[in-house]
Formats: structure tokens, sequence, C-alpha cells
């Protein structure tokens, strides 16, 4: 039985994080899924100020990324609400 989680981010986004403004933007440059059930999913993000970070994609986990303040945006930093 597969096991379908919501995802929240896909290669390409744009993001900030909300509590790391001197982060800069983000783009997510990496996707990746388990196959197995109660595996991860994780995105890698590579920040303006050359960090590459990784962060918990699953939507419907309390470990998800949006939940530590990471959100969407457009290329000038507007989140999108």
């Amino acid at each position: 039985m597969k096991h379908y989680r919501k995802l929240f981010l896909k290669t390409g986004d744009l993001v900030v994080h909300i509590h790391y403004p001197q982060w800069g933007i983000g783009e997510v440059v990496e996707s990746t899924e388990s196959v197995l059930a109660g595996g991860g999913c994780y995105v890698k993000v590579i920040f303006e100020d050359g960090d590459l970070r990784i962060f918990n994609n699953d939507l419907e986990s309390e470990w998800c990324c949006y939940y530590f303040g990471i959100r969407r945006c457009d290329e000038n930093g507007k989140i999108y609400r």
C-alpha cells in the first residue's frame, strides 16, 4: 500500500524563512520522497547567504518546514498568502 503525503514544496519554488530573514530568498533545488511507508520526504534549499539547508516537506508531519517558518514567496521575497 502506497503512503500518500501532502507535499508543501516542489523543485524550483522560491522560499523565505520568517524567523531568519538574513538568509535571504532560497530556491528548492531538490526534492526527495521515500517509497517506504513512514519514510521521510525532504527538500534541499539553497539560500542567498550561500548555505544549503535541508527541510522536512510533509505537511502531515509536525516537523514540516512550514511549521518552522518556511514560506513560499515571489522573486522579491513577498510571501504568498
